[in-house]
């Protein structure tokens, strides 16, 4: 079961932050390369407590649907996102917020189990733990440009940041 983790510092309000790291709208544009596109669930907007999003995505060539739904809910602090289907044996994907001196401090701990047993523990140690984490990178550096710049209201309602 590997887990990649992640911390990354944002100059910019703890609840903005927060606010992006939920954002579907926010994570299409963060994943654009995958061409991702919520189908199913909350699919624009922001994602909260005991909802669910399926993706579609396309990943190694293959188009695949992936859902997952918010187990657990501390705004703006944290929350959990868990997968309900997809293409993983498992992942639970933990979202974490900390103001430091005025520098939101965002770790990601993404603890994941690849599919085919044997074989998906080969391609995880060849290829999959690196390229999962190239994707949370990216995402977290989307977060950080919309945060730290008015970009952010291209995505989330004034009242929210």
């Amino acid at each position: 079961m590997p887990i990649i983790q992640l911390e990354t510092s944002i100059k910019a309000p703890i609840e903005r932050c927060f606010h992006l790291s939920r954002s579907i709208d926010l994570h299409k544009v963060s994943t654009a390369q995958t061409g991702e596109r919520a189908i199913a669930g909350v699919t624009s907007g922001l994602v909260g407590m005991g909802e669910s999003v399926t993706w579609r995505a396309r990943h190694f060539g293959v188009w695949q649907n992936l859902t997952s739904k918010v187990t657990a809910f501390d705004p703006p602090f944290s929350f959990v996102d868990e997968m309900q289907q997809g293409a993983f044996q498992r992942f639970w994907h933990q979202h974490r917020f900390e103001n430091r001196e005025g520098t939101t401090i965002m770790t990601d701990v993404f603890d994941y189990t690849a599919p085919l047993g044997p074989l998906g523990k080969l391609a995880d140690g060849l290829f999959l733990k690196s390229y999962m984490t190239r994707l949370l990178v990216e995402r977290n550096n989307v977060i950080r440009e919309f945060a730290e710049t008015d970009r952010w209201r291209e995505v989330l309602p004034a009242s929210e940041a």
